[in-house]
């Protein structure tokens, strides 16, 4: 008899696996729309590169043009000795979730609008910027953005 409940207890659980998530659960880094500065390209359609480089308190370039509707492809390149990472929101956002980073030391990001990177490495985001306005990217690593750490994306 406990070998058949403990079957009928798998049956369940692999069935409840198998329904969606309902709307209400999904998270928000499930819905693109709720990236303020567009969407997550395509790495298979064109776009433009730009290479940001990443420093012990700054990014090289500071400031960035791009038009609406256009997808660019960021090169990124921790040449400092620490950690970096972009993340590219709105400056409120950014604020907000600093604050979040301050109360969860080592909170890594998983999200398609950032990257971490440790010191000497490198990687790519590719962003479609689907909305018109200015948007900042910034290093939420704790005393990084108070250090200059911020940089804004003008899209026109």
């Amino acid at each position: 008899m406990h070998m058949l409940q403990n079957s009928r207890m798998i049956l369940i659980a692999a069935a409840l696996a198998l329904l969606p998530i309902p709307a209400e659960r999904a998270s928000a880094h499930d819905n693109h729309a709720s990236y303020a500065a567009g969407e997550p390209g395509d790495p298979k359609k064109p776009s433009r590169e730009i290479i940001v480089e990443m420093g012990d308190r700054y990014y090289h370039p500071k400031q960035l043009q791009v038009k609406r509707g256009e997808q660019v492809r960021f090169v990124l390149r921790n040449d400092g000795h620490e950690d970096h990472e972009f993340l590219l929101a709105t400056t409120a956002e950014n604020l907000k979730h600093a604050e979040m980073m301050k109360k969860n030391p080592g909170m890594e990001h998983a999200e398609p609008n950032g990257l971490q990177l440790a010191p000497k490495k490198s990687g790519e985001i590719v962003w479609k910027f689907t909305k018109a306005g200015t948007f900042e990217f910034s290093c939420l690593i704790e005393g990084h953005r108070e250090d200059g750490m911020t940089g804004t994306v003008v899209v026109k």
